[in-house]
């Protein structure tokens, strides 16, 4: 191992990773298998992929080709050296509208290919869901497809030449009338003639195995065709010219309503002569709401195309017409469009996961049988669910015969995993008896390989191992992959994990407080390795600011996978490799709402710091930062806010105070308000009390609307005291009497102390917290009996209000009662006053929506009353950057500024002068003022500047 990587960093200029952390992120792809790799080595170039089969292949070392890692059978995973395409061959080298084709690296995401083609009319056809990160390398290997195959076909439909290096170190140009074809591969296919004309099931989707039948003469002898879909075994792809399609003008969407799955199958191969470019189905199980659905118990979705609305829009309704439907609905504007085919897109990522929560895995993601078999296919496969006891909820390319579908298999347990392997024996019979193709989408993997025979005769299996051992005579292009393969039921990535549950402090009540079931939420799919913010999303900020897969919310949940299996991470808690991956989580929480299973690694983070630095000294900045809430009470108490602002403004001292503090250098301290958002609240009311009294009016006890209580959380009333007492005027403007939470101990949310991961210290706090909050949590303010309505403005504080306390403290009734007594400023309103019309303010905004009220909160009220205001405009996604104590830390500073530069910055530049920037978040409007000097403002803020105009 040592004298092959020598050999590998002093012939290849890429990266060369032997160290841990390298090969623990390239353990898994979003299978359920998982192979510890020697190295990984990320080529710039195909002399580096050259240079590393050479090492390889002088060391008797396997290599492994991989894409995006989002394979589901478990092909791009090995024991060997694997390529990483996705650092440096990730070129569109040519693009050439008039041709129609496009020349690519293997590392080529395919939303850069579609974006690139989009301006002059074109597209590539075939669009699997992980189109955002997805590689046309990987797309090639596995011959994905995606929803619009029944119009484009598979990746194979669209490829023109290929260049392939060999494992012995050919170079060679693949393409039709046996272009490029290895040497003895012509007169072995030319003697299995026959075979190959009979032997191949006549199905769109038929993945599996190899496709020989491309190199008979009646079909051109294609040899780039028949490598599609060979996995990495043959060779490794080091460029691609691929056909383009032209892109429709406008499309339209018929949603067709049926009674069943099993009526909906049935009519999807009838629509297929009207031409459509998609037909999609899926049941109600996995809906979380039908309400913008057609009535019915299942649904297709239909896609036309055409040059104008009206085209599309009058094909869409003859597919109508000629479908026996329950229901139907036709839309043609993009927005409501995109609106229903997300409901499509969640349900698989529903699929990921039972109805109730428990696990789903794949392994059986996508068979696929003829689309005129598809009906009575599912039938037969839901009831060899119900006769293995298993649970799974089927959805897919209903149009080519391609079912998706997750199964609840146990494979944690000798008899579960037992149960496993006899069903895929009895489902693979059942996909051949329906004349189908054990895949019909994501290839065959390890997952599969082992029953081709069932599927293609032994004889046919055979011919596979000799056209394997004309390309790779010596094996070395990922072994154990479709030909000779391991087991099905071995090399389960569940099978290192500990089965005892492993000691922690969170309480993971949707994982059964079981830390290694959180882990093991991470299937892989990758969507957190997105490069590009789509609408209000946020995960992952860090990934997208450094490309380095260590960085993403996989790469984490990988890291920690092998730190609780302790075969390759052996020093646990401990562990620097997981720390340092998790050193550059914001803790934005945004893979808690946009990670399709829910990940929080955010949460993953506190718990790991926690046991981390257990017992141990801390960096200063967990000191200085994470224990804010007590510092700022000392300077409060001491009343020396002044003294801090007049040193924080020396250059001098402040740059030592950010040297002991772990600040980064080139970040300044944020002022502390000489009067806290209490104390002056405590001086109004007073001062108003002696003006009532020496008016003779009476003081008003209960105000028009009730009582709401408002939370001094410790950036409101240390650091922007104005956002409460703006707060304080609008609640009160719409009839709300507003009570600050003025204990006589302090109260806190514990927010820095979980970031930092001093759970122990959080824990106190919140305990503390919920014993000064007993008595009024048990009085029962406001309209629900026992529930007093909390306002809090800061959304980090809400969101550690509403998650992270009943989380730490899941034992204790009063965290739930508080949570659940928790809302945002926006919710108040709308909850509280719903007949209240706020001022027209009529201005556009900008902004970003913070990400703990993405992720946890929800922003549907701050819409609403946005638009009631008449403040237009959407706030960006991403994240801004600074996400607390993050952006503060030393070594930090270019990532949070790198965030905040995606979407916040440049938009906030962009908007038009008298534009309102608004921040609910004190980290925002922190990043705002020292990365653009531009003021952002709480929307409590604006309002009340609103209401002032109209007084005035």
């Amino acid at each position: 191992m040592a004298d092959l990587e020598a050999e590998l960093r002093r012939t290849v200029r890429g990266e060369v990773g032997f160290d841990v952390t390298s090969r623990a992120l390239m353990t898994m792809d979003a299978s359920n298998y998982r192979r510890v790799p020697l190295g990984v080595v990320a080529p710039r170039d195909a002399d580096d992929v050259a240079a590393t089969l050479a090492a390889c292949r002088a060391h008797g070392v396997p290599v492994v080709a991989r894409g995006g890692g989002t394979s589901i059978a478990g092909q791009a995973t090995g024991t060997g050296v694997v390529l990483d395409f996705t650092r440096h061959m990730t070129g569109l080298v040519s693009l050439d509208p008039a041709s129609r084709t496009a020349v690519v690296q293997p590392g080529l995401v395919l939303d850069h290919l579609q974006q690139a083609a989009a301006p002059h009319g074109l597209r590539f056809g075939p669009d699997p869901s992980t189109h955002s990160r997805c590689t046309l390398g990987g797309m090639i290997g596995n011959n994905s497809c995606g929803s619009h195959s029944v119009a484009w076909g598979t990746t194979a439909d669209s490829v023109s030449e290929l260049t392939v290096l060999t494992a012995r170190g050919d170079l060679l140009r693949l393409g039709r009338d046996w272009a490029g074809a290895p040497e003895g591969l012509r007169p072995l296919v030319e003697a299995e003639l026959a075979r190959l004309r009979t032997g191949f099931p006549d199905l769109p989707r038929r993945i599996s195995g190899y496709a020989l039948d491309a190199l008979l003469p009646e079909k051109g002898a294609d040899v780039a065709r028949s490598f599609c879909g060979s996995e990495g075994t043959l060779g490794i792809l080091t460029e691609a010219v691929v056909r383009l399609v032209e892109a429709p003008r406008a499309r339209a969407l018929a949603v067709l309503a049926y009674a069943d799955e099993s009526a909906a199958a049935e009519a999807a191969a009838g629509l297929l002569v009207h031409g459509p470019l998609t037909v999609e189905g899926m049941a109600a199980d996995l809906v979380r709401s039908t309400a913008d659905l057609p009535r019915g118990g299942a649904w297709l979705f239909v896609e036309t195309g055409g040059d104008t609305e009206a085209e599309a829009r009058a094909r869409a309704e003859t597919i109508v017409r000629a479908a026996d439907v329950l229901d139907s609905l036709v839309v043609t504007d993009p927005s409501g469009q995109r609106a229903l085919w997300r409901i499509r897109e969640d349900a698989s990522g529903t699929a990921t996961r039972m109805p109730d929560g428990s696990e789903a895995w794949p392994g059986w993601e996508d068979c696929a049988v003829p689309p005129a078999r598809l009906g009575p296919y599912l039938r037969d496969f839901r009831s060899l669910l119900g006769t293995h006891d298993l649970r799974g909820t089927p959805y897919g390319h209903f149009g080519d015969g391609c079912i998706h579908v997750r199964i609840d298999f146990d494979l944690l347990t000798e008899a579960g995993v037992a149960r496993f392997r006899r069903f895929s024996e009895e489902l693979a019979e059942l996909v051949t008896a329906h004349g189908g193709s054990l895949s019909g989408e994501h290839g065959d993997g390890q997952a599969r390989a082992e029953l081709l025979p069932k599927m293609y005769g032994a004889e046919m299996v055979t011919l596979f191992e000799q056209v394997k051992g004309v390309w790779d005579p010596d094996d070395l292009l990922n072994p154990g992959m479709l030909v000779r393969p391991a087991p099905l039921d071995s090399n389960l990535r569940f099978s290192v994990l500990p089965r005892e549950p492993v000691d922690v402090v969170f309480g993971y009540p949707s994982d059964g407080g079981d830390f290694s079931a959180a882990v093991r939420r991470c299937v892989g799919v990758a969507k957190c390795r997105t490069t590009e913010v789509n609408g209000p999303s946020v995960m992952c900020p860090s990934f997208r600011a450094t490309g380095e897969e260590a960085h993403s919310t996989r790469g984490r949940a990988r890291l920690l996978h092998e730190m609780l299996a302790g075969e390759l991470v052996t020093d646990g808690w401990q562990s620097t490799e997981v720390r340092d991956a998790l050193d550059l989580c914001l803790s934005c929480k945004g893979c808690r709402t946009d990670c399709p299973v829910g990940v929080d690694m955010a949460t993953y983070k506190a718990e790991f710091l926690h046991h981390h630095y257990k017992g141990r000294r801390r960096p200063a900045a967990h000191y200085a930062m994470g224990r804010l809430p007590r510092w700022l009470r000392l300077v409060e108490r001491t009343r020396t806010a002044w003294l801090v602002n007049s040193l924080a403004s020396v250059r001098p001292l402040a740059a030592v105070a950010k040297r002991l503090g772990g600040i980064a250098g080139e970040r300044g301290i944020p002022r502390v308000a000489g009067v806290t958002f209490t104390r002056a609240w405590r001086r109004e009311a007073r001062a108003a009390t002696r003006r009532s009294m020496r008016a003779g009016v009476a003081y008003e006890e209960t105000p028009t609307r009730g009582h709401v209580f408002l939370w001094p959380d410790t950036f409101t009333e240390h650091l922007s005291p104005a956002v409460g007492q703006a707060a304080v005027r609008v609640l009160e403007a719409a009839g709300l009497g507003v009570v600050p939470v003025t204990m006589s101990r302090p109260v806190c949310c514990g927010l820095t102390y979980v970031s930092t991961g001093q759970l122990d210290r959080a824990r106190e706090v919140m305990g503390r917290t919920l014993d000064a909050m007993s008595t009024l949590l048990d009085l029962g303010f406001g309209r629900g009996a026992g529930t007093p309505h909390i306002v809090v403005l800061e959304p980090s504080c809400a969101a550690a209000l509403r998650t992270d306390l009943p989380e730490l403290l899941p034992d204790d009734p009063r965290a739930a009662r508080l949570a659940a007594s928790v809302l945002t400023f926006a919710e108040a309103l709308e909850r509280l006053a719903p007949d209240w019309t706020p001022p027209r303010i009529d201005r556009p905004t900008v902004g970003q929506t913070h990400c703990h009220q993405h992720a946890v909160l929800g922003d549907a009220s701050d819409r609403r009353l946005r638009t009631a205001a008449g403040l237009t405009g959407e706030l960006a996604g991403g994240c801004c950057g600074l996400a607390g104590n993050f952006g503060f830390e030393k070594g930090h500073y270019e990532v949070s500024a790198a965030c905040a530069e995606e979407q916040l910055l440049p938009a906030v530049r962009q908007a038009p002068e008298g534009t309102v920037v608004l921040a609910d978040g004190f980290s925002c409007r922190t990043q705002l003022e020292q990365l653009a000097g531009v003021r952002g403002r709480h929307l409590a803020e604006v309002l009340a500047d609103a209401l002032e105009g109209e007084e005035k």
